[in-house]
C-alpha cells in the first residue's frame, strides 16, 4: 500500500444529547472526498475514539466504511487501553473492509520493546491488512525505537509510521536508517521538515476545515517540490497549529474550527469541557487570517 498525500483523522460531531449525529458525519465523509482528500482515518484521537463505547466505534466504522465506498483508502484506527479490545477492534475493522490499520502503543501499559513488537505483530496476524504505526510518546508513554522497528519492518504489512513525537532527530534516523517505511508527518508544526526528509504523507488535524489547503500544500511541497511556497504556506498555517497543540483545548479548538467554515463540529464529550471565550476569540482570529493568507498564496501560485 502507497500511503500518498493528505490523510484527515475525521471529527465525530455529536448531536445535542452527545450521541454520534450520522448524518453530520456523513457530511463529514462526502466534504472531504469531494475536496480530493487522499484517505480518510476513522477512531483517531481527533475522532475521539476513546469517549465511545465498544458499539459505538463499530457502528462508527462500519457507516464510514459503507460511506467511503471505496472512493478514497479507509484507515481504522484500533487503538485502546485494554489489548484484547484491540484485538477486537482489528477484527472488527478487518470484517468491515478497512484498507489499512493506525496503530500505536496501547497506553499506561509501558510495554518493552519486544512486548510492543509482539503485540503488533498479533494485530498483524489477526488482520493481514497494511499497518501504520502510530508513535506518539505524549499519550502512550513509550517511543518505537530502532529495536522494534527492525523487528516489525520485516512484515510486508508494516507500511509507513506516523510520527508524532516531535522529536526532529527521529525523523532524521526514520528517514536514513528506515526508508523501507514510508513516512508520515503527524506533528502539524513540522509538515515542512517531514516533507523535505521525504514523507509521502501528512496526517492532517487541519484539513478537517482546510481540505483543499491541506492538499494543495501537500501538491505543492511534496509532488511539485516547490519549498520556497512551502514556506510561505507553513508560514501562513503556523500559528493555527500551535494554537491547535498548546491552546489546551485541541479537540474543542478543531470543532469549533470546523464550525467556522460551516462544517459541523459542535460539542466534545466529558470529562472534556467547553472552550472559554477568550480562546474561542482567538481560534477565530488566526483560523480567518490562516484562510485569508492561504487563499492569497494558491491564487499566486495558481
Amino acid at each position: 500500500m502507497q500511503v500518498e498525500g493528505i490523510y484527515v483523522p475525521i471529527i465525530t460531531p455529536f448531536e445535542d444529547d452527545l450521541s454520534i449525529d450520522y448524518d453530520a458525519y456523513g457530511e463529514v465523509i462526502d466534504w472531504q472526498l469531494e475536496n480530493g482528500t487522499h484517505g480518510i482515518i476513522v477512531g483517531g484521537s481527533t475522532g475521539e475514539f476513546f469517549s465511545l463505547s465498544d458499539e459505538e466505534r463499530k457502528r462508527q466504522l462500519e457507516f464510514a466504511a459503507r460511506r467511503i465506498d471505496g472512493r478514497a483508502p479507509l484507515v481504522a484506527g484500533v487503538n485502546d487501553l485494554l489489548p484484547d479490545r484491540i484485538y477486537e477492534h482489528t477484527q472488527i475493522a478487518k470484517d468491515a473492509g478497512a484498507d489499512a490499520l493506525l496503530v500505536a502503543a496501547p497506553p499506561y501499559i509501558l510495554p518493552s520493546q519486544k512486548e510492543l513488537v509482539g503485540h503488533v505483530l498479533k494485530i498483524d496476524r489477526i488482520a493481514d491488512l497494511p499497518i501504520i504505526l502510530y508513535n506518539y510518546p505524549g499519550r502512550t508513554g513509550v517511543n518505537m525505537e530502532e529495536e522494534f522497528l527492525e523487528r516489525v519492518a520485516q512484515s510486508k504489512n508494516v507500511v509507513c509510521i506516523k510520527e508524532s513525537s516531535g522529536d526532529v532527530d527521529r525523523m532524521h534516523m526514520l528517514a536514513r536508517e528506515f526508508p523501507q517505511l514510508q513516512l508520515s508527518c503527524g506533528a502539524e508544526h513540522q509538515v515542512l521538515e517531514f516533507f523535505a526528509w521525504g514523507a509521502t504523507s501528512w496526517v492532517s488535524v487541519v484539513a478537517n476545515f482546510f481540505p483543499v489547503e491541506s492538499r494543495r500544500f501537500y501538491e505543492i511541497a511534496v509532488v511539485d517540490g516547490d519549498f520556497v511556497t512551502g514556506r510561505k504556506i507553513m508560514k501562513a498555517l503556523l500559528p493555527l497549529m500551535l494554537c491547535l497543540e498548546m491552546g489546551g483545548k485541541f479537540l474543542q479548538s478543531v470543532k469549533y474550527a470546523c464550525e467556522l467554515m460551516d462544517r459541523p463540529g459542535g460539542d466534545v464529550r466529558g470529562p472534556l469541557k467547553p472552550m472559554k471565550k477568550e480562546l474561542r476569540r482567538e481560534v477565530f482570529q488566526i483560523v480567518h487570517t490562516a484562510k485569508t493568507t492561504l487563499q492569497s498564496i494558491l491564487a499566486e501560485k495558481d
